[in-house]
């Protein structure tokens, strides 16, 4: 994969696009039920430029601060995008983040939630959100434990009113991803809940085979990402 030339994004991403419709098409699918949220994180913005140019819209950053530093002016030149936080979000970042972003994928403890709702409720821009399930229950990863999900899910929805639309997960590294992806599903399947989140560059395919409606690819788009404080160089 050559990573050198921002024309190979394109050529990149279309490779993945491809390939996404393959995986959907093996799981007796169509293509348009999964959803590609493009990863830019530590990317600038002219290596995001061409996917937008090319049509696609729909993006996923990590963390509020850099996604201030590139987001606003792609959004005036391309006011249709989608823009998905897909980090662990602080409550003391909670107003940028309402302000920035469309979709929430990481509601995962009431602190958060009840921060969202308040600031949802000042500005009256109501987000759509994913709450972030540890499926693995790694201590070092954010995310509500499984056996918590479904009562955090009620409360989401039924006593604070936020915009639950689904649900999504990181499977540990050392592990096969197909259980944590079925342990997604039929948690989602309970609750009625349309969207899974789930599937990087490494496992969308199994991810797509398991019911992913959206799969976050990073590396496979973009490349290796560059070293934080780099990202204008």
């Amino acid at each position: 994969m050559i990573e050198d030339s921002h024309d190979d994004v394109l050529a990149q991403f279309r490779a993945v696009v491809s390939d996404l419709a393959t995986a959907a098409n093996a799981a007796g699918r169509a293509a348009e039920t999964v959803h590609l949220v493009a990863v830019s994180k530590t990317h600038p913005a002219e290596r995001i430029r061409p996917l937008l140019e090319a049509g696609h819209l729909l993006f996923g950053e990590n963390r509020v601060q850099e996604a201030q530093q590139k987001w606003p002016a792609l959004r005036e030149a391309f006011p249709a995008l989608e823009l998905h936080l897909i980090g662990p979000l602080q409550t003391n970042k909670v107003r940028d983040a309402v302000a920035l972003f469309d979709v929430i994928e990481t509601v995962d403890r009431p602190k958060l939630a009840r921060a969202l709702k308040a600031e949802m409720d000042r500005t009256g821009r109501h987000l759509r959100c994913l709450i972030q399930v540890n499926t693995g229950a790694e201590p070092q990863k954010a995310g509500i434990l499984p056996e918590e999900a479904d009562a955090f899910i009620r409360d989401c929805r039924d006593e604070l009113g936020l915009r639950i639309e689904g649900l999504m997960c990181i499977p540990p590294v050392d592990e096969d991803p197909v259980r944590h992806f079925a342990c997604l599903s039929d948690l989602a399947d309970r609750h009625g809940l349309p969207v899974r989140s789930m599937g990087m560059s490494g496992d969308y395919r199994q991810a797509v085979a398991a019911g992913a409606t959206h799969v976050r690819v990073g590396t496979a788009i973009f490349g290796k990402r560059p070293p934080i404080g780099t990202q204008g160089a």
